[in-house]
């Protein structure tokens, strides 16, 4: 079985909504382009585990609080 992570995006925003973070700000700390996390957020794009671990960072959270592991036969 392979493990697959994608990027859960309804605790990214309530996340980031919970810190008053604001896309521009979450796009700074972690170099991520403001226009693909609000992609990422409505769920229509994902992330890569290098960004995820960096949106996880400026969110203070560890990966898994904002991630889903499905499993792929």
């Amino acid at each position: 079985m392979f493990q697959s992570v994608r990027p859960h995006a309804s605790a990214i925003r309530f996340r980031r909504e919970a810190l008053k973070m604001s896309l521009a700000k979450l796009s700074a700390l972690t170099g991520v382009n403001k226009g693909h996390l609000s992609r990422v957020e409505r769920g229509l794009a994902g992330l890569g585990d290098t960004n995820i671990r960096r949106v996880a960072t400026a969110l203070g959270v560890p990966p898994a609080a904002i991630t889903h592991h499905e499993e792929t036969p």
